[in-house]
């Protein structure tokens, strides 16, 4: 009998928090109202050329709010809409040997994002900055690691992106 209490206790709480339509399991925070999203694409204006990056971010972003939201991609005019432009795009130095010699590289990747809420104004962004980098081994040339380490970077300011504009973390 405490078994059976249990699992109805457990399912009137599923269906509260499913019901109040704000909070979903995937961390977002979207409002009933808001039933779609436009993802422009991003410019590429960074000094040093990637031909692919500006793709990789738009695609990178379209996938992430298919998968954890449930609103409709539009063209043009969505409820929320993102927008943004690649401006950094740079390889320094990382970390130094005792000979003073770089033991790594870093690759830095920085993009600027406008997010427009159309319902809820109050949650826009506007220029919001967000950046990422990865380190590879100063023996290794770019250009053997740069797909993988552009995708490592994409991943973590596509989530950073997706964070700031529907999960408000």
């Amino acid at each position: 009998m405490m078994g059976r209490a249990k699992f109805i206790l457990a399912a009137l709480a599923a269906l509260v928090v499913s019901s109040c339509g704000i909070y979903s399991f995937s961390g977002t925070s979207i409002q009933p109202d808001v039933n779609t999203v436009t993802i422009n694409f991003f410019e590429y204006k960074a000094v040093k050329v990637n031909p692919t990056l500006s793709n990789d971010l738009t695609e990178a972003l379209k996938t992430k709010f298919r998968q954890m939201t449930r609103l409709e991609q539009v063209e043009m005019d969505g409820d929320l809409e993102l927008s943004g432009e690649v401006t950094g795009y740079s390889v320094s130095m990382g970390s130094v040997t005792a000979d003073e010699i770089a033991a790594s590289n870093k690759l830095t990747i920085t993009v600027k994002v406008s997010f427009t809420n159309r319902k809820h104004p109050e949650d826009d962004f506007t220029d919001q900055s967000f950046s990422g980098y990865s380190e590879y081994d100063s023996t290794q040339s770019l250009d053997a690691v740069e797909a993988t380490l552009t995708a490592e970077i994409v991943e973590k300011i596509v989530e950073d992106i997706f964070n700031a504009s529907v999960a408000q973390w």
